[in-house]
């Protein structure tokens, strides 16, 4: 599975943007798909996942704000973000396993394999 994340750049607070995340060699209706973020000098962290059934997760840092979604004839997942906030800045990464339950999410990093090269996201105050 290959993985091609899109989508970032600079907005102001309150603003919106949607990434995108374009996978290859499986179609995304058969993974669960995951979007991380890492701030400078912080930790990646869990953003939003959504499990091969549809089931979705989100971290409460970005729930109301934020939607996961998948277009199964783009073969490519996305991460809608309005009411942006500074503390969003990060370089955001898709993520994919061939693992998880039909409606169970996957939060950990350590769960998938597959990962795309990451989208930077600037929103500025």
């Amino acid at each position: 599975v290959q993985l091609q994340a899109s989508g970032g750049g600079l907005v102001q607070a309150g603003g919106s943007l949607r990434l995108s995340c374009a996978a290859s060699g499986r179609i995304v209706s058969s993974l669960s798909m995951g979007w991380f973020r890492q701030a400078p000098g912080k930790e990646r962290e869990f953003v939003t996942a959504i499990s091969r059934g549809g089931a979705t997760s989100y971290a409460d840092s970005v729930k109301g704000r934020f939607t996961i979604s998948r277009d199964n004839a783009k073969n490519t997942a996305y991460l809608q973000m309005n009411s942006l906030k500074p503390e969003d800045t990060a370089v955001y990464y898709c993520a994919a396993s061939e693992g998880g339950g039909l409606y169970y999410t996957l939060v950990r990093a350590s769960e998938y394999p597959y990962w795309g090269q990451g989208t930077l996201v600037t929103v500025s105050s």
